[in-house]
């Protein structure tokens, strides 16, 4: 795919956009007064591999927040500013890798003005966070409802608040709870600037359904060619939103680190418990960073040849399983040793 062409913005210690590598976010959810929680979360994230972590940043007491956070994990920090925009300057002098704001809700112009200078100053980037929820009246009016296109607009007449202020380290996002909304102001977004672009579904939902959600939309845009860092947005441990991000830059072909593990849905002709197998297969290897397709099949007649492009693979039979190799069986083994066996092989890939 031709992905869309996207001037380089630097956070921290790496970029977004241009043809730099497309990043994984997420954010803390434990309460900012909980400094230690909030810490200790952040480096699970970092080691399940979130690349941007950001922080909600609601009073001057969560700005200490930002300086722990510095402190304990290597990755950049960003903070999320509604309101006041003291706290960004706060947090621009606790070290802060990137802020977020929506300058329509800062206030005056001045303000708007104050956090722009004190970033530029400090080569801090601003991301630009629309979603349906923050829309400006007129443009409901305008529009009739918080869709696509007033979504646009609004990101666009806040990145002008920016330029204004000759600051142009802007990364933009544009996000509804509605899929086919979040796709279309992504697009057309993409079609009037050149910044960066934060990919999301806000207020996805619980675990499957924001999985759901969050593959249909940012796959679609990934698709495109559309977007340079993307956030899983889902009401569950944010080490899951990590784990579904990286899922999804996996399966459109963008990242293939990692195993890649594909499995059968099952059929008649299954005589093993291969939804068991399957399941500890992604478990045992999900630390794993061969870049390898495993196969888990139920049917050791046509197994081996539907997955002959695995790189190793099991294929089920009646209490025993075949062991093969790019569609060449290998060995045969009982069921209960089954994936000692592949998760062996795989070592001696």
């Amino acid at each position: 795919m031709e992905r869309r062409k996207s001037r380089r913005v630097k956070v921290g210690n790496i970029y977004i956009g241009g043809s730099e590598r497309i990043t994984v976010q997420s954010m803390l959810n434990r309460p900012a007064t909980d400094i230690e929680g909030s810490v200790k979360q952040a480096v699970e994230l970092e080691k399940a591999g979130c690349e941007i972590i950001r922080a909600a940043v609601p009073d001057m007491a969560a700005v200490k927040l930002i300086e722990k956070l510095k402190e304990n994990v290597s990755v950049p920090v960003v903070a999320d500013i509604h309101f006041d925009y003291r706290l960004a300057l706060a947090s621009l002098e606790a070290g802060v890798d990137k802020i977020r704001i929506n300058p329509g809700n800062i206030g005056s112009m001045d303000k708007v003005y104050a956090v722009a200078h004190a970033c530029a100053a400090k080569s801090v980037p601003i991301r630009i966070g629309v979603n349906s929820g923050s829309v400006e009246k007129e443009l409901l009016a305008k529009y009739g409802s918080p869709c696509a296109e007033a979504l646009a607009e609004s990101a666009m007449k806040h990145v002008a608040l920016l330029e204004h202020c000759d600051f142009n380290d802007i990364v933009i996002s544009i996000k509804s709870s509605s899929v086919p909304i979040t796709v279309k102001a992504y697009r057309l977004v993409a079609e009037k600037c050149d910044y960066p672009l934060h990919l999301g579904v806000t207020e996805a939902g619980t675990h499957n359904m924001a999985l759901i959600k969050s593959s249909a939309g940012i796959g679609s845009l990934l698709l495109d060619g559309i977007g340079d860092t993307i956030r899983v947005s889902m009401t569950d441990d944010p080490v899951k939103e990590v784990a579904a991000a990286v899922g999804i830059l996996k399966a459109v072909g963008i990242r293939n680190e990692g195993v890649d593990i594909v499995s059968c849905p099952t059929c008649g002709r299954t005589r093993i418990d291969l939804i068991s197998l399957a399941n500890e297969a992604q478990e045992r290897l999900s630390g794993c960073k061969k870049n390898i397709k495993v196969a888990v099949m139920g049917c050791a007649v046509n197994g081996p040849g539907e997955a002959r492009e695995a790189d190793i693979g099991i294929a089920g039979g009646d209490g025993c399983a075949l062991i093969f190799k790019k569609g060449e069986i290998v060995c045969k083994v009982a069921e209960n040793e089954a994936i000692d066996r592949l998760v062996e092989e795989i070592e001696k890939l």
